[in-house]
């Protein structure tokens, strides 16, 4: 739910965040606010700092350490992807999965100005060649039966999916189980008392019923 007065200090309060961190995340808004071609609504980005940055960086604390990979689908405007790349730079190489150009443009642009050594790929993600990350994460992406399937491609053993998911979710799961067993924990939204973020592992296709 959105904070009054939610800005950088907030979030650096609520996320302990280094100063240098704090610092890319504001060069990162600034970018965000001067975009011409409208990548989030006008509405969220008056309250960029907790519907977007603090939404995305909720997912930090669920990563492990020794996180090495992790995948974003559907970035957006970097959504959480390239938040979580910003707090975890030069430790977990970041790939953005992005099919319209403006948008993966301009996670490029970002990524260049704040020296972000990320992949982004501006190609539709069910064509996307078969590869193994430790983390994959979505958010307001797809419907959850449908991010399983792309998740499927490009999940290992130990792969740890976090997708983050409205107040439909229960829906959602309820269909996507039907096809796919897995070992999940929900948990409850930082910021929205409706929303969850599922963590998805040992994810196994079955057959639709």
């Amino acid at each position: 739910m959105p904070l009054d007065g939610f800005g950088p200090e907030a979030f650096a309060q609520a996320t302990g965040v280094s100063h240098e961190t704090l610092t890319d995340l504001k060069a990162y808004a600034e970018l965000l606010a001067a975009s011409p071609h409208n990548l989030v609504s006008e509405a969220s980005l008056k309250d960029v700092w907790h519907r977007h940055f603090y939404d995305s960086a909720q997912l930090d604390a669920l990563i492990p350490e020794n996180t090495k990979t992790l995948v974003d689908l559907g970035s957006g405007a970097g959504f959480p992807g390239l938040v979580l790349a910003i707090l975890r730079r030069k430790r977990v190489k970041v790939t953005l999965y992005e099919g319209t150009k403006k948008k993966a443009d301009f996670l490029k642009a970002v990524a260049q100005h704040l020296f972000l050594a990320v992949d982004v790929r501006n190609e539709r993600i069910e064509a996307a060649p078969k590869r193994r990350f430790d983390i994959i994460t979505a958010r307001a992406f797809a419907p959850l039966p449908t991010l399983l399937a792309y998740a499927q491609n490009l999940a290992g053993p130990k792969t740890i999916c976090l997708f983050l998911k409205g107040q439909n979710y229960a829906d959602e799961l309820t269909e996507a189980q039907r096809a796919w067993k897995m070992t999940l924990q929900k948990h409850p939204s930082q910021t929205h008392p409706l929303s969850v973020v599922l963590e998805i592992r040992d994810l196994v296709h079955v057959s639709s019923r």
